[in-house]
This record gives C-alpha cells, structure tokens and sequence, in this order.
C-alpha cells in the first residue's frame, strides 16, 4: 500500500507525546513490512524539512501553531500528485478536514476528541476553537471510515453522530519487551508516581490532593514530566505542607522512567478524558498497580480489581483510600502487579500493525 499519514508531529519533535508513540510503533512496523510510508507533519524552530524515520518518509511543514495552516498547501505542492491510496489523518488536536483535499480515500484515526475538556486547559477563545472545530466532523467526515483507539473514543464519536459501523477499534499496543517487571527494584517504602505533561486538564491536582488525604507517613509522590501547570503545582504542594514529601522529577528519560515505573507501589492518574492511558499499560507491563479516574478511555486500560483501583473522577478521598490500602499490603501491590502483567501483555504493537493494515487493505478494496 501507498499510504500518507498525516499528523501535528512526529515522534522527533520535541512536543511529541502518545499520539506520536502511537502512530510510529504502527507505521514503522507497515513500512518494514514493505509498504509504501509517507508523512506530513508540523515541525519545530530550526528542524530538518525532511527526514526518514524508522523507513517513514517524513515531510515537515509551519509549527505547532500553523501546521493548521500549511498543511493542505503543501500537500497540494508536494504530494497531491502523488498516488497514495489512502491519506490517514490523526484526528488528535483540531481537525484538518481531509477529506476536503482531494484524495482518492481518507481514514480518520482518532485517539480522543476533546469536546468540553478544552475548556479546563485553554483560554476561552481557543477553547472555544477547538471546540467548535470538533462540531462539523460527522458532516466533514460523513463518508470516512473510522479508527479508533478504544471504545470510549467510538462511544464518543457515535455520540457526535458518526455511524458506528464506521468506526473500528484498534486498541494500541505495548511495548512489554522493553517495560518488564523488577522485584528488586520496587521501593522498600510507599511510592506513588505520576507520568506525564503537567497540564490543568490531567488532573495532577486531584492526584496531589489525593494523596496528601494518605495517612501512611513513609508514602512519597513523584511526579515525572513538565508542563505549564508545574508552578501551580508547586504551589499547592507547598500549600498542603507536602514539599519533603512530593518530588518534582521533570523529564525523564526512558531509562528513568522504567526505573520509576519499576519502584513505584502504584502510579495515579486522575484525567476526566483519556482516549486510552498507555502509561496505564506501561505500569502493567513493570508489575505496578494503577489507581485511576473512572473516565472514558482509561476505565479500558484498567481492571478495577485485577490491575488496579478505579474510582469516581474527582473523588480525592477514593483515591485517597486506594493508595492508604496498598500501603498497607505489599501482598495486594505484588498480586496486582503480577495480573497487570498478565493484561499488558495482550496488547502488542505487532498486532495493532496488523490490524490496520487489514482495516486499510479493506477501505482500499471496499470502499468501507
């Protein structure tokens, strides 16, 4: 196949984030297997216009903040002429409209849609520019076929008035070879550990809150990843008198976060809206529970029970009484851990690539 991936950026970018994890470990994976990989991406201050990334063909056009708008130009300069058989857009930002440019077919791979969530992270304008950006996708993309990448995000889509029978879920992967468990580096004492961008609408605030209610003195939080919340995060850790007891990691690398992944009793995680939770699996992966929000999206990459703990979103004292409970059994952190394992690995890269070059293959021959 002849395939034109199109996204905000690529997995280089300093920005990058589970989307670009997404779309790569797929790709890369279709390219190998000899298919034809192009992408159209925004860049960053000073970047390469080109490069070729695990045997993608990689064009980058504008930033961040106008990628929106470059975007279709360069496609109509560039690759318009080109004889992709399917253009795929990573609906995972504002849309691009696709299916307005022209091409023979457009697949619209969906991570999540950020409807009202917008409001808790952005100015008002913008919010409301996302938002409505969101509105016209059933009428804009009547006719495009559907991936997305859990149910809650179908759910979400249906909702909006896409048919369901164009929609199919293809669950990401996760990289198990890579996220193992280590006994031997688990914590002797409690640790619970944040993975991600400090952005308001996360709710690291909650996780904070959370865990300043758990009663076991020997518990620590780290929180690893940076963002422009971090100040305000600060603050309220200093405001909860938790400064010796919270630590801001900021980033890390790959080989840190295994490392914290492996010694933590159990991260926390507390968004309103996920379209999957992929950090939530990496935890399974190492052996490590997840004490989670029951929202859309991360109720899927969490057993209530087996791989961990869900409980109502913004409900800190649940969260609260799910950390306390850990603290108190190893036992309980151990057999968690041991089934998380057991979830994480059904779900690999290898057959995510599978399955939508199958989806792909279909759209191709029948049109759906």
């Amino acid at each position: 196949m002849r395939l034109l991936v199109v996204n905000w950026q690529d997995r280089e970018n300093p920005l990058a984030g589970g989307a670009e994890i997404h779309l790569h470990e797929i790709f890369e994976r279709l390219a190998a297997l000899g298919h034809q990989v192009t992408m159209l991406c925004g860049g960053w201050p000073g970047c390469p216009p080109r490069a070729t990334l695990g045997g993608i063909d990689v064009h980058r056009t504008g930033t961040r903040q106008t990628f929106a708008l470059r975007a279709w130009s360069h496609y109509r300069r560039h690759l318009a002429a080109e004889p992709f058989d399917v253009v795929i857009e990573d609906i995972n930002k504002m849309p691009l409209y696709t299916p307005w440019w022209g091409a023979r077919r457009v697949v619209a791979c969906v991570p999540h849609l950020f409807g009202g969530t917008a409001f808790q992270e952005l100015a008002s304008p913008l919010a409301a520019a996302v938002w409505l950006s969101e509105r016209p996708i059933p009428v804009v993309y009547r006719h495009t076929p559907f991936e997305a990448i859990s149910e809650s995000t179908a759910d979400d889509l249906v909702a909006r008035g896409v048919p369901r029978e164009h929609v199919r879920v293809i669950y990401p992967g996760a990289s198990c070879e890579y996220y193992t468990p280590d006994a031997v580096q688990r914590s002797s004492t409690p640790v619970f550990a944040y993975l991600g961008r400090l952005k308001r609408y996360k709710g690291v605030d909650l996780v904070i809150r959370a865990f300043a209610q758990v009663a076991d003195p020997r518990a620590v939080l780290e929180i690893a990843g940076e963002g422009d919340f971090r100040p305000a995060l600060e603050q309220l850790v200093a405001s909860l008198d938790l400064t010796a007891r919270v630590r801001f990691l900021g980033f890390v690398s790959e080989s840190e976060k295994l490392a914290l992944l492996r010694r933590a009793w159990a991260t926390a995680f507390a968004s309103p809206k996920e379209g999957w939770g992929l950090t939530n699996i990496e935890a399974s992966a190492c052996g490590t529970p997840v004490v989670a929000s029951n929202s859309p999206g991360i109720r899927e990459s969490v057993r209530h029970g087996e791989t961990g703990f869900l409980v109502p979103h913004g409900d800190t004292a649940a969260m609260a009484a799910a950390m306390q409970r850990l603290c108190e059994s190893p036992d309980l952190v151990a057999q968690l851990g041991g089934r998380g394992r057991q979830f994480a690995e059904s779900f690999t890269w290898d057959r995510a690539a599978v399955d939508t070059a199958l989806h792909l293959q279909q759209v191709i021959h029948t049109g759906g």
